[in-house]
């Protein structure tokens, strides 16, 4: 494993001192519980917006799915549609409120941040669709009766919410929906999880083998969900003129070789790409900015690349 940042092995070291068990030791009602709890222990201070404004956004079977707006202005802004990452079971609204409050403070665009449906109790491909039903809908009326630029929308997330970014923007380009950008940190694209990172990284702090196993245990079933390109983008059959897209990864990180080649797979389609990679940081260090330094500079590099592409 390359070696950790001195402030990230002090992270990982004090998280180790605390002793809480790892996620994957709990059923699933409590590990979204202790994620909530410890999801902004290391966050930036949370930025004063002058507008947050909680929504509701009909999913195809009629559940109104929570999303929140963020902007820093009631001015007809472009928007960023956010989806969080917990691998498909944890995470929410609440847990990645400050990195959305950051990225609409940073880059002068909207936020919209969704609370798409979680496992078990909605297992693939619900998040998949509750992502492209959202984006649907903030295209179609959702921007323009929230005072927004439909014209100008990016789609972003991280991790699991990266995956479910990907998918959107392949989604997009098929129904003729232009997006500005697709603003990916470390997200999932492969299968079977068997990239050498995944195992080389097998234990890595934050993001271990065991914890993915378990959260895709209790989202997908089946060796067909999981070849499924809405689960696993690498194996979409082609992503000629989806959006253009922004990497931000993390160095150890089981994930890093599989939006490495996601990136590649884009750029051999001669989409433009835009990749970084964070040296000596782990998964979900975007969320350590009161720690880690790395995360200061991933929310400027982002918000840069948010507001040249949805700004333009």
């Amino acid at each position: 494993m390359p070696p950790l940042t001195p402030r990230m092995a002090d992270v990982v070291a004090r998280m180790a001192r605390a002793g809480h068990p790892p996620l994957h030791a709990l059923a699933p009602d409590d590990a979204k519980l202790a994620y909530e709890k410890g999801s902004g222990v290391l966050e930036v201070p949370k930025p004063a917006l002058e507008r947050v404004q909680d929504l509701r956004i009909a999913a195809r079977d009629g559940q109104a799915l929570p999303a929140r707006l963020y902007a820093p202005s009631h001015e007809r802004l472009p928007l960023l549609l956010y989806f969080h990452g917990g691998g498909f079971t944890v995470g929410s609204i609440a847990t990645h409120d400050t990195l959305c409050r950051v990225l609409s403070e940073r880059s002068g665009c909207a936020v919209v941040s969704l609370d798409y449906r979680l496992a078990p109790e909605h297992r693939f491909p619900t998040a998949a669709n509750d992502a492209w039903d959202a984006l649907s809908f903030v295209a179609r009326e959702g921007a323009h009766a929230w005072g927004l630029d439909a014209s100008r929308i990016a789609v972003g997330g991280d991790s699991a919410g990266g995956t479910l970014a990907a998918v959107c923007a392949i989604q997009a380009r098929d129904a003729g929906l232009p997006l500005a950008l697709q603003l990916l940190f470390y997200p999932g694209t492969t299968a079977h999880q068997d990239t050498p990172s995944h195992q080389a990284l097998a234990d890595a702090p934050l993001l271990s083998q065991d914890l993915i196993g378990y959260f895709f245990g209790q989202y997908v079933t089946s060796r067909a969900d999981r070849d499924d390109w809405r689960f696993a983008p690498l194996n979409a059959p082609d992503v000629d003129g989806v959006a253009p897209a922004w990497f931000g990864l993390a160095e150890i990180d089981p994930l890093v070789d599989e939006g490495i080649a996601y990136a590649d797979k884009l750029r051999l389609a001669g989409v433009p790409v835009d990749l970084e990679i964070y040296r000596g940081v782990t998964h979900e260090f975007i969320k350590m900015g009161r720690a880690i330094p790395e995360a200061l500079i991933a929310h400027a590099d982002a918000a840069r690349a948010l507001a040249q592409a949805l700004h333009a």
